[in-house]
């Protein structure tokens, strides 16, 4: 159960982070929903931001859970799991205003402890 748990946590993060690109960034810029200035960079340069932190920190945690599942499950590795977890809840409550992030956020942090705790 602990390896399911340890490729959901990261695979949930790849997921979501990849959705999270595909939908706020990519379709809206192709749709051209926003004007061009400094506020759709910084939208644009956000979301991208927070998006692809997403996506490389879930590549890392599977390749190094397919590398050495036991090297996932050290407290090193939790506890950075769980402090980036915080990071992204509090880069999301700064400056994104809508409510799916924090839920993604959430439920990656419950998988993350859901995994510590059956290692």
């Amino acid at each position: 159960m602990h390896k399911y748990l340890i490729y959901g946590t990261y695979g949930w993060l790849v997921f979501t982070g990849t959705m999270h690109f595909v939908i706020d960034v990519l379709a809206q810029y192709l749709r051209k929903k926003r004007t061009p200035g400094p506020e759709a960079t910084l939208y644009y340069g956000l979301n991208t931001a927070f998006a692809l932190s997403q996506i490389l920190f879930g590549f890392l945690g599977l390749l190094v859970a397919w590398q050495s599942i036991a090297l996932v499950s050290h407290g090193p590795t939790v506890v950075l799991s769980l402090v980036a977890a915080v990071c992204w809840f509090l880069f999301v409550s700064v400056f994104i205003e809508y409510w799916e992030p924090k839920l993604n956020i959430g439920i990656y942090a419950v998988l993350a402890i859901a995994a510590a705790v059956t290692a």
